[in-house]
């Protein structure tokens, strides 16, 4: 057991250094932009956050590329993004960046080059930005930009969220507002009655189980990809129901 755990805090520490070195550097990509002036098109998508505003991201989101989504494992993350005013004039002056949250996919349209409209092809690493993020840093009438792109740590506010659906056999959970690293890798629930259980993501951020916990106070446990984990006890009442969105008043 001592060297299980030595060999999980090696992982964690490992995990954490790599993720602190992709924090630091800027890796060139492209972006183009969707969802209409107010982002509203935006809602809904492939990560399952269903009413961006209401999940904390507001307008400042993105869609990842196939090269960058990593079958929704990166939903949640944060980019700072700015415009390679060196490669295009389409650039908004003063060099300004926008840091936006992965909360979409991008999906390939193998019917067109990777280089004229497959924008969001693999290999490329591309962002599909809500207009009012794109709008930051580059110009309307372009359609499409150079960037530089860094992953960020997520600044937010109002605690983790927690939406409980399915069933009395089939929890389905939805994990929105994370700070920190904002990208969730492993969850664990908890009833009033049980022990602990992992859960496994579904898609997106959602994460199942099939115990019966109706009647049972909720507790979860959530890690990041950064190792860092926190508990949330008692998130949702006994008299929890399908449908509800519990939230405590932690955040990483």
């Amino acid at each position: 057991m001592e060297r299980l755990s030595e060999l999980l805090l090696l992982l964690s520490l490992l995990t954490f250094l790599q993720l602190r070195g992709s924090m630091a550097k800027w890796t060139a990509a492209t972006a183009t932009f969707y969802g209409g002036a107010d982002a509203s098109q935006t809602m809904g998508g492939a990560c399952g956050y269903g009413n961006l505003y209401s999940a904390g991201y507001g307008v400042l989101t993105t869609a990842l590329s196939t090269a960058l989504f990593n079958n929704g494992g990166m939903c949640g993350s944060c980019y700072q993004i700015k415009c390679d005013s060196t490669k295009s004039s389409w650039c908004k002056p003063g060099g300004q960046t926008v840091t936006v949250t992965a909360t979409n996919f991008c999906p390939p349209n193998y019917a067109l080059a990777s280089n004229n409209g497959g924008w969001c092809n693999p290999p490329r690493q591309h962002f599909d930005m809500a207009q009012p993020a794109w709008e930051v840093i580059g110009v309307f009438r372009a359609g499409i930009i150079p960037v530089y792109y860094r992953r960020v740590r997520c600044q937010r506010k109002g605690g983790v969220r927690f939406q409980v659906n399915g069933n009395p056999y089939f929890e389905l959970v939805s994990i929105s507002n994370v700070g920190g690293s904002g990208v969730i890798c492993a969850v664990w629930i908890k009833g009033a009655k049980t022990d602990w259980m992992p859960m496994s993501r579904n898609w997106g951020m959602n994460w199942q189980s099939s115990a019966y916990l109706n009647g049972q106070s909720l507790s979860f446990r959530v890690q990041t990809d950064d190792g860092k984990i926190l508990t949330f006890y008692n998130v949702a009442p006994s008299n929890w129901w399908f449908g509800g969105t519990y939230t405590p008043t932690l955040n990483f």
